[in-house]
């Protein structure tokens, strides 16, 4: 296989139309407000300081990431696996930041980028309880690109089809990471997702 260079996507690629550049929106309009306002589901990237890319799905109640402002979201951190590899990345790495929201049943993608920063400010994470917790932290960011994704990929990928994997056919993720790491005991699905449960 011989990796590709610079010019050699010249010729595979057309240039952008000027419409597609156009799309490129320096801050959040009214349509993409309403699709971050819908959205339960996103997936947070982030740059660190040796070059390396993080990205985590994160996800709540519909609407679950604020729109504040033009120019600015909060995203609230939940319970999760305490890695904190993005929020790492905003403090010790880059700063930048990219999230790409999703709306089940709709194609189409946004995707939002700027700077990020973060706080625990208790009156903040007060007024964002959610599951009955409030957030450990709160992300903000300082947006300076929005644009949506056209929906050819969840088409191809037909993710919003009726047809459904059947949980079973894959092990709980207990009994992955005892096979993988053999640190803790395997459980089944059902213990895990009742665990999840108390969680959230």
């Amino acid at each position: 296989m011989t990796d590709l260079c610079s010019e050699d996507l010249a010729t595979i690629y057309a240039k952008p139309t000027p419409r597609v550049i156009a799309k490129a929106r320096p801050a959040i309009d009214v349509h993409a407000k309403k699709f971050i306002e819908m959205s339960p589901f996103c997936v947070l990237a982030t740059s660190g300081t040796d070059g390396s890319v993080d990205a985590s799905p994160r996800g709540g109640g519909i609407g679950f990431v604020h729109v504040v402002g033009p120019n600015q979201l909060l995203m609230p951190d939940r319970a999760g696996n305490n890695r904190i590899d993005s929020f790492r990345n905003v403090v010790e790495g880059s700063g930048f930041v990219h999230l790409l929201f999703f709306v089940p049943g709709i194609d189409e993608t946004l995707r939002v980028g700027g700077r990020g920063t973060l706080s625990a400010d208790p009156d903040l994470l007060a007024s964002m309880v959610e599951f009955g917790k409030p957030p450990r932290a709160v992300l903000s960011v300082a947006v300076n690109e929005v644009y949506f994704h056209c929906g050819k990929a969840l088409m191809r990928s037909k993710l919003w089809a009726p047809e459904k994997v059947q949980r079973s056919v894959m092990p709980s993720i207990s009994q992955v990471i005892h096979d993988q790491t053999s640190l803790g005991e395997p459980e089944s699905q059902e213990i895990v997702e009742e665990r999840y449960k108390t969680q959230l």
